[in-house]
């Protein structure tokens, strides 16, 4: 089993992909709304939770066929979100956008994108020492809770520095571009593993 200081940088590992996405929709908020920022971060750590937890239930039967397309999964959905954050950044600032960070399908869409690749930590806590489900009780915790914060914490910077960032360049262009780092990043270190 894993020690705790290994499942705290291990939290914090996972929550980057989360703070990131959180940066941008901070700046395309521009202003604190506690609501919207506190239901993104949690179904951030809600999802990172929940993922390692499916990927260790799901190992006992099935591990391979996650293992092959999980990543393949989360590089599509931050690439979709991405794509159209992109599209969003060329149109005028009068016609409708559909990337709204106060959204609640635009939040679970970035929770389930950001968290697939914890998938395979669920399926490597299920092949290592973490025989039964309350031996996970305190990793998942840790990853929720790491998530959750590094998501408000990223959202904070966002709408802090977010109008100088405006100023120089559209933010839209700058989350799609990030999205799509992260999405072949993940599909990169799967497929070079």
């Amino acid at each position: 089993m894993m020690s705790i200081v290994d499942i705290l940088f291990l939290s914090v590992a996972l929550a980057m992909d989360c703070f990131t996405v959180s940066i941008v929709s901070g700046v395309l908020l521009r202003r604190k709304e506690w609501s919207v920022m506190l239901q993104t971060a949690f179904l951030f750590g809600f999802f990172q939770a929940l993922m390692p937890l499916i990927g260790w239930v799901a190992t006992s039967g099935f591990q391979q066929y996650i293992e092959d397309y999980d990543h393949w999964i989360a590089f599509a959905l931050l690439a979709w979100i991405g794509v159209g954050m992109m599209r969003e950044a060329f149109k005028s600032d009068e016609a409708p956008h559909s990337f709204v960070p106060s959204s609640l399908k635009t939040q679970l869409v970035q929770a389930v994108a950001t968290s697939i690749d914890a998938l395979a930590v669920g399926i490597s806590m299920a092949m290592t020492d973490y025989g039964h489900i309350g031996q996970l009780t305190f990793p998942l915790l840790a990853i929720g809770l790491g998530s959750f914060l590094f998501s408000l914490w990223g959202f904070l910077l966002g709408i802090r520095y977010g109008h100088s960032i405006r100023r120089r360049l559209k933010p839209e262009l700058l989350g799609g571009i990030i999205l799509l780092f992260i999405g072949f990043k993940i599909l990169l270190t799967h497929l070079l593993t």
